[in-house]
């Protein structure tokens, strides 16, 4: 067997063909062409050329079903063309024929061929008149296409290499006797011959292409990558005639395809950790609490690096002990609480500053000094492996960001520089946490002072308060309400809402509370308290800070509400023995606005509840007003019997049900007066 060089790119000259196809080309009676990527002719030889009544020069650079319109053959262009674009389309071989006078009809065999150097898509055509020794030729010429590249090999029919390779040999060192029959396999690695040998059997027995890639051992005694390919070539009979194939070197290529899948799945590991630090900060922007930093962190550790357990261990004001918070789903630590020299991989990363790994309770326990904590830890806990980061601010520890994992494992640099990104974004959330829980403590505080720390007993009427501070923000809210007996003997009560948040907000409650208070004393009817108190407003408030309430007196003697309501909502009715309902009144301008004052009288029945509430009960993001209304009014009616005679009861059970399934995001404020059924018998 001799070797032979790959069809070279075209448009080529015939000098540059391999011998094996120039041979084929020069002295066998068959046309033969390579067709370019245009479809334009880039090799043609003399009968190829004959059969067009064309020279070869006058065809290169033309497409065969141009030159056949030109000369007339509209009907075989079309053929042409037809046979071209299916090979182009479906990738496979195709058959047509060609008449260039009566009697004289060619075979012609259209198949695809590939440019080994620029990977470039031909189409190879060859015209066959005879099938003797010209279709043999076909079938040897389009084996040497197919196989097309580097060393070439032949076989006999039943897969046994009968000649000598001497270009095979000095790429394995192998001898003539151990290159023969199936003696080439013994150069292919132990672990691909299996695959590789099976592949050729498969291939001569179905008489099928084969195309294997293994490794094959080198003269210096490494491995490189190969590719084996081989076509049978076909005479006629039942079986091929010979196996004609190609061996080609592609270590090269599979290592630069093996550097760009490594490239490609570090850009890929380095663009997964970017969205999850992104998604980590979004999600740490939302986080208003060391427990929602702790939940935020729990995820991110998950999908980031497998974490089964992560904590947040925070250092206290005193910089002496560590608190451990951990998600609601995760186990709990085993201690809530400890001081800074316990020993513990999470103190260590504070006390030093620096992070803390152990892949193996071995580990640890080497980190820890043999602390009998260690074998506790693993005993009560599925933890076995751990990594410790300190939370930094301003350069000085404030916590640390704890991960364990239920089974032993290394962490890798890439993942230890992700987790170190980690644990930096999560100082900035604890910080901010912490700085919110402060803040939040201290707006609930002021805004409970600013509230009636009990209600008064006034005989006859049971009073009831119900008071949530929104979760949303941290500055004092505006809703407010108070209760207060009068000289004459009746109770006065109000309800209302300062528009706004914080300082402005809370001042502007105190004074209009207290000015109600002055007001209700030395005229107490409704409306008169509210046209006091709009002079007041227009006085001292600012045209921008809406106020709007509800101001009511009831005598308990008789039952008779009197009630103005300054652009509130309207109060809801609970009756012991009927259904529950607003109170029918128009709304009239919140204060500040200069109107008349309506007065609107209503006498309460024994047993039942008048409750005033904020909008914070029955509207948020998710519901309208309106809506909330109609629900608050269904709530109630659902509420049992026991519910409905304690006005307490009754105000948390309509903010529990009003608030299932919703995000509270503003105040809920109730005041709730009922005149009780007098129990004759008992009076008797």
């Amino acid at each position: 067997m001799s070797a032979e060089t790959s069809v070279p790119q075209s448009p080529v000259s015939r000098a540059e063909l391999p011998e094996a196809v120039r041979t084929l080309l020069t002295d066998s009676p068959i046309g033969f062409a390579l067709l370019g990527p245009d479809d334009a002719f880039g090799t043609v030889n003399g009968r190829m050329a004959e059969l067009l009544g064309r020279t070869p020069a006058e065809c290169l650079g033309r497409s065969p079903g141009d030159l056949l319109e030109e000369s007339g053959g509209r009907s075989a262009a079309a053929e042409h063309r037809r046979a071209l674009e299916d090979v182009r389309a479906n990738g496979h071989t195709v058959r047509s024929r060609h008449r260039v006078s009566p009697g004289q009809v060619w075979d012609l065999t259209w198949f695809p061929a590939t440019d080994p150097g620029s990977g470039q898509e031909h189409v190879a055509l060859i015209a066959v008149r005879d099938g003797g020794s010209a279709r043999k030729d076909e079938q040897r010429l389009r084996a040497l296409l197919r196989a097309g590249n580097q060393i070439f090999w032949t076989a006999d029919p039943d897969g046994e290499v009968l000649e000598d390779c001497p270009q095979w040999r000095s790429v394995t060192g192998q001898s003539p006797e151990e290159f023969l029959g199936r003696g080439w396999l013994e150069a292919v690695h132990p672990d691909d011959r299996p695959a590789v040998a099976r592949a050729w059997d498969d291939a001569v027995l179905d008489v099928t292409p084969f195309d294997a890639m293994c490794r094959v051992r080198t003269l210096s005694g490494g491995y490189g990558h190969y590719r084996f390919r081989a076509d049978p070539v076909m005479d006629g009979g039942p079986g091929p005639a010979e196996w004609v194939g190609t061996l080609t070197d592609v270590t090269n290529e599979r290592e630069a395809d093996e550097l760009r899948q490594r490239l490609h799945q570090q850009l890929g590991e380095a663009a997964m950790r970017t969205a999850r630090l992104q998604k980590a900060t979004s999600d740490l922007a939302e986080a208003l609490t060391a427990a929602d930093v702790a939940g935020a962190m729990s995820e991110i550790g998950r999908s980031g690096v497998g974490a089964d357990h992560t904590s947040v261990v925070l250092l206290d004001r005193d910089r002496l002990r560590l608190r451990a918070v951990a998600a609601e789903h995760d186990h709990q630590p085993l201690r809530a609480a400890f001081p800074l020299d316990h020993p513990d991989i999470a103190a260590l990363a504070v006390s030093g500053g620096a992070p803390q790994l152990a892949a193996s309770p071995a580990e640890l326990a080497v980190l820890l000094d043999d602390a009998p904590e260690v074998r506790e830890l693993v005993e009560n806990t599925p933890e076995r492996s751990w990594v410790a980061l300190p939370m930094m601010v301003a350069g000085r520890p404030i916590g640390a960001l704890r991960f364990a994992f239920r089974h032993p494992r290394e962490v890798t640099d890439d993942e230890r520089v992700f987790l170190e990104a980690l644990a930096g974004q999560c100082a900035l959330a604890i910080g901010r946490a912490t700085l919110y829980e402060q803040e939040h403590s201290t707006a609930e505080e002021l805004q409970r002072s600013l509230l009636p720390e009990e209600l008064p007993e006034v005989r006859g009427v049971r009073l009831a308060a119900y008071y949530r501070s929104g979760s949303q923000h941290v500055q004092v809210g505006g809703d407010w309400y108070d209760a207060f007996p009068l000289p004459d003997g009746r109770v006065a009560g109000v309800l209302g809402d300062v528009m706004g948040k914080g300082i402005p907000a809370a001042a502007g409650m105190s004074r209009i509370r207290n000015a109600l208070r002055a007001l209700a004393f030395s005229m107490p009817e409704p409306a008169d308290v509210l046209t006091g108190l709009d002079r007041m407003f227009s006085a001292t408030e600012g045209m921008d800070q809406v106020t709007t309430l509800v101001y009511f007196v009831l005598d308990p003697v008789t039952g008779q509400l009197d009630l103005s309501n300054a652009g509130h909502l309207p109060p809801l009715v609970v009756a012991g023995n009927a259904g529950p309902w607003l109170l029918d009144t128009d709304p009239d301008t919140p204060l500040g606005v200069s109107s008349p004052r309506g007065h609107h009288k209503f006498f309460v029945q024994p047993g039942n509840t008048v409750a005033l509430y904020s909008d914070g009960l029955v509207e948020n993001r998710k519901r309208s007003v309106d809506t909330g209304l109609d629900e608050l009014v269904g709530v109630a009616s659902s509420a049992p019997p026991e519910i409905v005679g304690d006005p307490q009861q009754m105000l948390e059970y309509l903010v529990e049900s009003m608030l299932e399934g919703y995000e509270q995001d503003d105040d809920v404020t109730l005041l709730a007066v009922q005149l009780p059924v007098i129990d004759s018998a008992a009076d008797r």
